[in-house]
Parts: structure tokens; C-alpha cells; sequence
């Protein structure tokens, strides 16, 4: 030791606390970090800020922070006013802070102040890169451009079970005004806290299980706190909603609260009774269309009738007289024509009797001749006929010899006691054949 006078652990902390209290850049000033293990006892709040490397992610600084009870109530209202949600951990923060050291519980930062604006900013940032994402993988305006039919009455409902919100929901739709009949079913979720993001998603996966048993589904969160929409910034639920194959209504909040699903579903609303009044409002146009159509549909029919009827008042009146009318009309016709008969000049008529005359005379000799003609071809033929003629072959010293009616050519065919006829020119044998 060489006479050097050793420092105890408890001096040597308390000098570093008063170098740190009194080393300039240390006091009161503005530090950039990423919240973790945030948690609230007694009124303090106590957490880690850290500091990650932008491209590995792994951290490069830590330090134990704290803010005091009589500055965090203050602090905490600011930051939940600003931002919609609460302070809590894995929040990028720009907040003031002085280093201190104690000799027993070591090195810590104090937060005195805390700008929320940074904050907004980075909840902002991180959905635009989210809805940048989901836009360039395709699948943003999926959903939102999905066709809704006429009316869609056939609702699956994602809502806390029992919450007052979805009571409210039934009610606007089930006992609407106009008595339209719409079938719902609740599939329970979560809808606050950091189970939300996977609870709605196990419900729109058992939704789209039997999806063709509805129309549209409807996600639904009556009143709460502003500061639990959070859990609603997820890119998960997000891109299941985008693409989701039916239309998905959003009353989620209140009028002022805009989360992430409102960008990505097909229609977004600012109450579960919004979302009711909307489904009844798209069943009463259609109500209003179809009686448009049914009013339209009487006034054609009504004039179509107007109109046969009138043509059946006209005939009725014109049928009396039509008979008369029609007669009177023939007989017209028959004058005009009798008039124009007697009317040809018999110089017209007189040629074609003198053509008449002529062929008179000519069809006359015609007639003779082709007679003539005729009696000669018959002549000839008979004499033909005659001298072909069997009669004329028997003349000429032949005979036929018959058996039975018909007659023998070959002698062959005659068997012995054989009785046979044989036919001369004049005269008929009958002889037995030997």
C-alpha cells in the first residue's frame, strides 16, 4: 500500500455519484431509447431504456430509469392524451432525464418529462410501414374492394362475449324498424389487451371454416379506453382481415379513433350500433328499390290495361257496322270490276276468236292423223302377234306334248305309264308313254 489510506466501497460510490451529479451533459437532458419492463409500484414507475443496434436489432445500451410518483401521474395523463395509448413498454420516447449514482443501488436515470409528440410520431410511423407492406405485397385494398350483395343478412359477429357493446349491436339489428329478417352468430374474442391480435384471428379462422354459411363479418368493441386500442396495430390482423374473402365491417371506438384495421377492412364504422344501423340502412334501400320496381311494374300494367281497354271500346262500337261496311265495299269492288269488263273494245276480242276459228280446224286434222297413225301401229302388231302366235306353230306341223297341264321338253321327264296330251293345230291326243 506504501501508506496509501484505501477508500471503502460506500466512498468510492459516493464519489462517483458526485462526479456524476456535477459532470456537465448529465443534468436534465433529452435522451432517445426504446422502453422495456415497464411497471408501476406505489405510484412510481420503474423501467429499462435501451438502445438497439437499427441493424441487427441487438442491443448496444441499458440503463435502469425511473419517474417519481409526483411526476408520473402528470406525465403518464399527458402521454395517454397525446399518443391514444398508454405508457408502457416497447415505445420508442424521447424523454429528459438526470443521471444519478447511488451508492447502493448504482447507476439510473431519472425521467422528469416526456415529449409525446415523438411517440404519435412513431405509432404513425410504424403503421405507415405496416400499410406500405401490406400494400406491396398486394393485399391492402383486397377486402375493401370486395362486391357486397343487396342485402346482406347473414352476420358473423367477432365481439367480447357478453359485452354491452354487441348487446347494443343486436338490438339495432334484430328489432329494426323495417322488420328485416337478418341471422347472426358471435364468434367470443378477445378485444382488448395483448391477446386481442390472436384471439380475432382464431375467430375469422373459424369463420372462414364454414364460410359460405355468411355474408359478412362485423368486428365489433363497444366503449373502453382509447389507450386499449393498441392492440389493434398489428400487421397480423391487419393482412388476415385484408385478405379476407368476405366483407368485414370495423366499430371498433368512437368517431375520433382511427386504428389500422379501419385502412384495410371494407367498411369502417364509429359504433357497433353504426355497424347495425348500417346492414338495416342497405336492407331499406333495397326495400325502397324493390317497391320502386313493384310501383313501376302497376303503372305499365295499369296503362297496358288502359290501353287494351280502349281498343276494345273501339271495336265494340265499330263492330256493327263492319258487316255493312265490308259488304259495301265487295259490292264496290264487283261494279268497278263488271264496269271494266264491259269496258274492253271488241277489237281486242274479235282477233282472238278468229284465232279460235283457226285452231278449230287445225286440232281437227291433228286428231285424224295421229288416229291414222295409230290404227297402222295396231295393225302391225297383230300381225306380228299372229305370226308368232303357238296356234300358228302347229299350223306349220309342230305339236306341244303336256303332262299334267304343262308342258315337256325332254323326254326325260317322262316316266313309263305316263299319261300325256299332245296338242296338234287341230285337235288333242292322249296317249300312255312306254
Amino acid at each position: 500500500m506504501n501508506g496509501t489510506q484505501a477508500l471503502t466501497l460506500s466512498q468510492l460510490n459516493a464519489a462517483v455519484s458526485r462526479a456524476v451529479a456535477s459532470a456537465p451533459g448529465t443534468q436534465n437532458v433529452w435522451v432517445v431509447a426504446e422502453t422495456a419492463d415497464v411497471r408501476v409500484s406505489g405510484g412510481h414507475c420503474y423501467m429499462e431504456l435501451i438502445e438497439k443496434d437499427p441493424a441487427s436489432g441487438q442491443q448496444r445500451a441499458k440503463a435502469r430509469a425511473n419517474i417519481w410518483a409526483s411526476a408520473f401521474s402528470i406525465i403518464s395523463r399527458q402521454f395517454l392524451q397525446a399518443t391514444g395509448r398508454p405508457f408502457g413498454s416497447d415505445m420508442k420516447v424521447l424523454v429528459r432525464v438526470t443521471a444519478s449514482f447511488h451508492p447502493l443501488y448504482g447507476f439510473s436515470l431519472n425521467i422528469n418529462a416526456i415529449d409525446p409528440s415523438y411517440t404519435a410520431g412513431d405509432l404513425l410511423r410504424r403503421r405507415a410501414e405496416i400499410l406500405a407492406r401490406l400494400k406491396a405485397e398486394g393485399i391492402l385494398d383486397m377486402n375493401r374492394t370486395l362486391p357486397w350483395p343487396d342485402v346482406p343478412s347473414r352476420i358473423a359477429i367477432i365481439s367480447a362475449a357478453g359485452a354491452a357493446g354487441y348487446g347494443d349491436f343486436c338490438r339495432q339489428l334484430f328489432l329494426n324498424p323495417y322488420r328485416l329478417r337478418f341471422t347472426g352468430r358471435l364468434f367470443p374474442a378477445i378485444m382488448q389487451g395483448e391477446r386481442s391480435a390472436e384471439s380475432i384471428i382464431a375467430a375469422l379462422d373459424a369463420i372462414n371454416a364454414d364460410l359460405d354459411a355468411y355474408d359478412c363479418v362485423v368486428i365489433i368493441r363497444g366503449g373502453g379506453a382509447t389507450s386499449d386500442l393498441g392492440s389493434f396495430e398489428s400487421y397480423d390482423l391487419a393482412a388476415n382481415i385484408a385478405q379476407f374473402p368476405i366483407p368485414v365491417i370495423i366499430g371498433i371506438g368512437h368517431e375520433r379513433d382511427i386504428t389500422l384495421l379501419d385502412y384495410v377492412a371494407n367498411m369502417r364504422v364509429k359504433t357497433p350500433t353504426a355497424a347495425a344501423a348500417w346492414l338495416v340502412g342497405r336492407g331499406a334501400d333495397a326495400l325502397a328499390r324493390l317497391a320502386q320496381t313493384a310501383a313501376a311494374i302497376h303503372r305499365s300494367v295499369a296503362d297496358r290495361i288502359g290501353g287494351c281497354r280502349q281498343q276494345l271500346e273501339y271495336i265494340r262500337g265499330a263492330l256493327p257496322t263492319a258487316a255493312t261496311a265490308a259488304l259495301s265495299r265487295a259490292r264496290n269492288r264487283l261494279i268497278n270490276v263488271r264496269a271494266g269488263l264491259a269496258a274492253i273494245p271488241d277489237s281486242r276480242l274479235r282477233p282472238q276468236a278468229a284465232r279460235l276459228d283457226a285452231m278449230a280446224g287445225t286440232l281437227t286434222q291433228a286428231v285424224a292423223t295421229a288416229i291414222d297413225r295409230q290404227r297402222r301401229r295396231l295393225d302391225a302388231d297383230a300381225q306380228l302377234i299372229a305370226v308368232l302366235s303357238p296356234e300358228a306353230t302347229l299350223r306349220r306341223g309342230y305339236s306341244i306334248t303336256r303332262v299334267d297341264g304343262r308342258a315337256v321338253t325332254s323326254a326325260a321327264d317322262i316316266a313309263p305309264g305316263t299319261e300325256i296330251e299332245t296338242i296338234l293345230a287341230s285337235g288333242t291326243i292322249r296317249s300312255t308313254a312306254n
